[in-house]
């Protein structure tokens, strides 16, 4: 599955010229010309990578990364912006931007670093149809963003980094708000359920996850 990048700049044929190479390397792109079409975008969709400009009509790029991570969205991203002085670049920086690229600039410099970005996040944990991308601390199955609350991500983790080795019950059991034996077995099968992943008791020792890192 090739990677999803959503890009967000107003100059229509830099947009279409940027578009295209992408496109050409096998990413799937999504372009918005405005940042409340952005905006809609990321609601909508699940992105590896974020380019944005920052001078745009209606939420400028500044503000659109602003409240993306104010709502926890961690997808890595790229401005790409005229505004070259130290002010607004150090500003993307601290808003939560990997990397900041001054216009005018090759759109192959960009495409080394979508590449860069990219290999760096595609690492994912896959079992069946689920996937886990540690980077995002992204949950997907089929594909479909799943929503797990605190004590399933603790969990999940604990299994994560201890693939095929049996976990005791009593460090699972400190996951959960309110430990007991039975509350650590619903707990269990209900992350099971939401993610089909291959958990099994050992008896009278803990569970373990049977699966590889590959």
């Amino acid at each position: 599955m090739s990677n999803k990048i959503l890009l967000l700049e107003d100059d229509l044929p830099l947009a279409e010229t940027l578009k295209e190479l992408l496109e050409d390397n096998s990413y799937q792109v999504d372009l918005a010309t405005t940042g409340d079409e952005a905006a809609d975008l990321t609601y909508e969709n699940s992105y590896d990578l974020y380019i944005f400009d920052i001078n745009v009509p209606e939420i400028d790029g500044f503000e659109l990364l602003e409240g993306l991570r104010e709502a926890s969205d961690k997808t890595p991203t790229i401005f790409i912006s005229a505004m070259v002085d130290v002010g607004h670049i150090s500003k993307g920086f601290e808003l939560g931007a990997q990397d900041y690229l001054k216009k005018p600039f090759f759109p192959e410099e960009l495409l080394i670093r979508v590449n860069a970005k990219l290999s760096k996040s595609d690492a994912l944990f896959v079992c069946g149809d689920f996937t886990y991308n540690e980077q995002k601390n992204e949950f997907k199955k089929a594909d479909i963003r799943l929503s797990l609350g605190e004590v399933q991500q603790e969990l999940f983790k604990q299994f994560y980094h201890n693939q095929g080795d049996v976990i005791d019950k009593d460090i699972l059991l400190e996951c959960l708000e309110s430990p007991s034996s039975t509350a650590l077995r619903v707990a269990i099968n209900k992350l099971k359920q939401t993610t089909g992943l291959p958990i099994e008791n050992v008896r009278g020792v803990g569970y373990v996850l049977e699966t590889s890192r590959d």
